[in-house]
């Protein structure tokens, strides 16, 4: 175990409250009532309960509708966590220690992977916020009117709203704790790294939506069927497509940061690009929206999963709540307890947002309009 910890994370870890020695292997379980507080317990419910929502509701839809995008979505997000997260835990393991440190530590959860690097509600968190994004962005009708790179844009933003009302508490609650020298970690929007406001919240479920769209689901909606073979290639496809998308994205971010040597100056093309992404995703939402509620049909209707949404948001509002007394209480950035803490005028922005988002998936008419009534034959004598 030594040799997987580096000074870094056992730093991290100590601030959290436990070490190396004591993060288990890899698979360790601990009693929920024992946690670092409360509030680990309550997320990983939560987040998890949504995850197998998601995975029960991808099953049924391929069942019963012929329809596996959803399914492709889930594990899409898997593959691309199974890509983009050990690297980031064990630099030295992947040969890239010399180039990247530890950027951030997770608090052991009730249930967690690879040497207390990965909690189960991690896992749980990619599928679960990438299939509410997605089913309400399908719900409005986006990718049928606007079509996959609109659509996929629209999720990334829906995405980014609902994450960050998370990543802007987590911290304060000591669900993680990010290295804060860390130049790849630079500049902070708060107790939040500008590259996972945009990155991490954005961009990927962005690469994510475009490519499970491209594979899977502009083909479903052309009324085509996929094999159980043809859905894991195309699945795999899209998670290991989807990683190299989130490469790609913010590269202008990368080389600004690079060519002029100033973190502040890549940070503002990061703020740039979710600006761009906000600025079209917006428009196209309730452009549509107001389509929908003037008569147009969507051709899909699913409530499950924004529903799922909105009690997502109740039990992140509790927690907000909970936290506020410590986040007015805090001085210089820092609680009495000495946690970061995110910023509470953007998370409640993203929040109303995403209750909108919520709010219009359930203000709008069904997937389509009612068939025709059929005729019946006049009786014969």
């Amino acid at each position: 175990m030594s040799d997987l910890c580096s000074p870094t994370f056992a730093g991290l870890a100590q601030r959290l409250g436990f070490s190396c020695d004591t993060a288990g292997g890899l698979v360790r379980l601990r009693n929920p009532f024992a946690l670092e507080n409360w509030t680990l317990p309550v997320l990983e419910i939560t987040i998890i309960a949504g995850a197998v929502l998601a995975l029960v509701y991808a099953i049924r839809r391929w069942r019963r509708h012929d329809d596996p995008t959803n399914l492709a979505l889930w594990f899409g997000a898997i593959a691309y966590l199974l890509i983009i997260e050990p690297p980031l835990y064990f630099p030295d393991a992947f040969g890239i220690g010399a180039h990247v440190d530890t950027m951030f530590a997770h608090n052991v959860f009730s249930v967690q992977f690879l040497w207390g690097r990965l909690p189960l509600y991690i896992v749980a968190i990619y599928p679960m916020m990438a299939t509410v994004a997605f089913e309400i962005v399908r719900n409005l009708g986006v990718f049928r009117r606007y079509g996959t790179v609109i659509g996929a844009v629209c999720v990334g933003f829906v995405h980014h709203v609902f994450y960050e009302v998370f990543d802007h508490l987590g911290p304060q609650l000591r669900w993680w704790e990010w290295t804060l020298d860390n130049r790849m970690n630079l500049p902070f929007f708060a107790s939040v790294p500008v590259s996972s406001v945009v990155v991490f919240a954005a961009l990927w479920p962005t690469s994510l939506a475009f490519f499970v769209q491209l594979l899977v689901g502009r083909h479903v909606d052309s009324g085509r069927s996929f094999s159980g073979a043809q859905v894991l290639g195309r699945t795999v496809a899209a998670g290991v497509l989807a990683s190299v998308g989130t490469f790609v994205l913010p590269l202008p971010a990368t080389v600004a940061t690079a060519v002029s040597g100033s973190t502040g100056v890549g940070g503002a093309v990061y703020i740039a690009i979710l600006v761009i992404v906000s600025v079209v995703a917006v428009a196209v939402l309730i452009t549509q929206w107001r389509r929908l509620r003037a008569g147009a049909a969507t051709g899909y209707s699913s409530r499950l999963m924004p529903g799922y949404g909105a009690a997502y948001l109740a039990v992140m509002a509790v927690l907000w709540i909970t936290a506020l007394p410590a986040y007015f209480g805090s001085v210089g950035g820092l609680t009495a307890a000495g946690d970061p803490i995110g910023s509470l005028w953007y998370a409640l922005g993203c929040f109303a947002v995403a209750a909108l988002c919520v709010a219009a998936v359930f203000t709008v008419r069904n997937a389509a309009p009612a068939p025709e009534p059929v005729e019946q034959p006049a009786p014969t004598a």
